[in-house]
């Protein structure tokens, strides 16, 4: 079955409250897939039903192709997992934590404990107690829980939280490497779009409990918005002489400044056009760019789409 993680109709209701509204996720083996919302939108409370740790009020999960369901426990052995807080015995060392996970998922190769310190760089950290560590080493521990047992599928929810930008990268390379060379199937939550874009394959996301967008990353870079910047020393001379070329100029203010703004297609991937009409009419441009829209500003906008889709 190619299809490793999916969800059906998958819905939570709290008394008026709808966290999770009809999602329906499919996630390949061997894929990085995104899970991305602003808080609140859904995202663990999605990835609890989808761990059987909280029953949906509608829909059902299937991991491996069994379903998510009470005294379904050999199932999760085959999972590794980090939801919200990386919970720790605050008194035991590093060490000690990873020993007892080690015994929980009853593995027999102790050198498990010394492999996975290696693998999140927390060998030097061995002695220190859980409470002792930063927010980002903290996070380091969670994941080495969740990798101890070498699982088949890994659902980690925000693992860069608290890591410096060193420490994200490390975790991004870890993840991409695990899905490319090893197989293993990754559902990766986060609210940033601009991170998680660097190493999913696919992106969902979620917003108010609704999956409003999903795409392959390969296509991401033609769903951003492009747009032509012009500006002069006549602006409304300008704008005027646009407007009677068939273009729609916009004056748009940055903290840069203000200028005029070409949103149609045939300006973007003809500037030269403009820079020839406007040199005809006597006002040559002084500013003449394409510029593309940010990752935010996309996942703001996809936001604000499924808003007005579900009105």
């Amino acid at each position: 079955m190619n299809d490793v993680i999916v969800t059906s109709d998958l819905t939570k209701v709290y008394g008026k409250t709808i966290a999770v509204d009809s999602v329906h996720l499919q996630v390949k083996k061997g894929e990085v897939f995104g899970f991305i919302g602003l808080n609140g939108a859904g995202k663990t409370t999605t990835i609890r039903m989808l761990l059987g740790m909280i029953a949906p009020t509608r829909g059902e999960s299937f991991i491996m192709g069994e379903k998510v369901k009470a005294g379904n426990v050999g199932l999760w052995n085959h999972v590794g997992y980090m939801v919200e807080t990386p919970y720790s015995y605050p008194e035991l060392t590093v060490k000690e934590n990873l020993e007892i996970v080690w015994k929980l998922r009853g593995l027999k190769d102790r050198s498990r404990i010394s492999w996975i310190m290696d693998l999140l760089e927390l060998g030097k950290y061995a002695s220190v107690k859980a409470k002792h560590l930063s927010l980002g080493n903290g996070q380091r521990l969670g994941i080495a829980k969740a990798l101890i047992h070498r699982p088949d599928i890994l659902i980690l929810d925000e693992p860069t939280n608290g890591l410096d930008p060193a420490g994200i990268v490390e975790v991004r390379e870890l993840l991409k490497s695990l899905a490319e060379n090893e197989g293993v199937t990754i559902l990766v939550s986060s609210h940033n779009l601009d991170e998680v874009s660097r190493m999913a394959s696919t992106i969902g996301i979620i917003h108010n409990g609704r999956l409003v967008r999903k795409m392959d990353t390969a296509h991401l870079e033609g769903e951003l918005r492009k747009t032509l910047a012009v500006d002069g020393r006549q602006r409304e001379v300008m704008k005027e002489v646009l407007l009677k070329s068939g273009y729609k100029p916009k004056v748009t203010s940055t903290l840069e400044g203000s200028y005029l703004e070409l949103m149609e297609d045939v300006a973007v991937l003809h500037p030269d056009r403009v820079a020839e009409r406007l040199v005809e009419a006597g006002c040559p441009p002084t500013l003449l760019k394409v510029n593309k829209e940010n990752l935010e500003a996309y996942f703001l906008r996809m936001i604000e789409n499924g808003e007005k889709n579900h009105a």
